[in-house]
């Protein structure tokens, strides 16, 4: 690290206002600051809902919550009265602090304007995006060949002496005492077993934001179904996923499963990770949650890819379709048929989950 680039007690503000697993991810890189720089003041701007998981992080000073929904809704319906709104009070939040330096990790035009907006005299932003975000900023981060998101997001700290040897992999996420608490009641009161190695305690998330990352929720059922009954099943998810858990869990036939969608924020949601074994999941938010609070993953991936997007620490194992067409990165799919994450098997994702659950049965050849 060269420390002749950052000043003493730097005011930085950090720009990343969404989503779950974007911010998660970002946390790398603010802690890393953070370790590298530790008299460097930093505050964040953030949005709801992803916010809830920056509170408490020891790494941020500050913590500057603007909900862009407004902003978005606004910008869908090209309500200049409400976009002038939602800018205005971006302003005001931003207003009563000055900057340093300003670090954009997002890459949009809406970031480069709320980074331009907080007048730090360095406005540094990332190879990430083309929406005319590089006009906003006094300078940019080099390029550079790795493809996953949070080494391109440590880019940023790249002018400020930090180098990419200095990295270190980790994600942050602080869950409340009452958190904790909330999640071993909710637990106890449906009669699951924690820390039981004879009972593994299994956590099946199966939706993403993407229509397309997503894994029918029968094939979920499928791989479930048949396995034996002292591993432990329980859903979770947002109140718009119970339908899906309801099928994945119809898929099950009489295979016992408890479902707890719908009955945890996201904060509760790390909680209930804390105490589990194994979650299974595609490439959504809760996969990087579960990251941050040590939980073993098995990921299923199609459009997406875990060499752009999977957690970099240990204890993540990733499947990954077989279609020859996959990693387009696109929210829907061209073809409309969703085959990249129909290509993959109930049977392999069964047989990998009883081989990380430690099970007898899934250490037969």
């Amino acid at each position: 690290m060269n420390e002749s680039k950052l000043p003493k007690n730097a005011r930085i503000l950090v720009v990343r206002l969404s989503a779950i697993g974007d911010v998660l991810h970002s946390t790398a890189v603010v802690h890393n600051l953070k370790r590298l720089c530790p008299s460097c003041h930093i505050t964040w701007l953030v949005s709801p809902p992803a916010s809830l998981l920056l509170e408490g992080n020891p790494d941020i000073d500050r913590l500057l919550v603007w909900d862009r929904r407004p902003f978005d809704e606004a910008a869908r319906h090209l309500d200049l009265h409400k976009l002038r709104q939602a800018l205005k009070e971006a302003r005001q939040i931003l207003a009563p602090w000055q900057f340093d330096i300003a670090l954009d990790i997002q890459g949009l035009f809406l970031s480069g304007l709320l980074t331009h907006m907080s007048h730090a005299p360095r406005r540094i932003g990332i190879h990430e995006r083309h929406e005319g975000n590089f006009l906003f900023m006094s300078e940019m981060a080099p390029n550079i060949p790795d493809r996953h998101k949070i080494r391109r997001y440590m880019t940023a700290l790249y002018p400020l002496g930090i180098e990419a040897g200095d990295f270190e992999p980790g994600l942050v996420l602080r869950v409340p005492a009452s958190a904790e608490d909330f999640a071993q009641e909710l637990l106890a009161r449906y009669g699951i077993a924690v820390h039981e190695p004879s009972r593994p305690l299994l956590l099946v998330n199966v939706r993403t934001t993407w229509p397309d990352k997503n894994w029918p929720p029968v094939s979920f059922g499928e791989a479930l179904k048949e396995l034996p009954d002292d591993i432990q099943i329980v859903f979770t998810g947002a109140p718009a996923d119970i339908p899906y858990t309801q099928e994945a869990q119809q898929a099950m036939g009489s295979r016992h499963s408890l479902s707890l969608a719908g009955k945890t924020n996201l904060k509760q949601l790390a909680g209930v990770f804390q105490n589990a074994d194994l979650l299974l999941t595609g490439d959504t938010g809760p996969l990087y949650i579960a990251e941050a609070v040590g939980l073993p993953t098995l990921s299923l991936w199609g459009p997406t890819h875990p060499d752009i997007y999977g957690p970099l620490t240990k204890g993540h194992h990733f499947i990954l379709t077989p279609n020859d067409c996959h990693s387009c990165c696109k929210t829907k799919c061209r073809h409309k048929t969703n085959a990249c994450m129909n290509a993959i098997k109930p049977s392999v994702v069964r047989d990998a989950l009883l081989k990380l659950l430690h099970h007898p049965a899934g250490l037969v050849d």
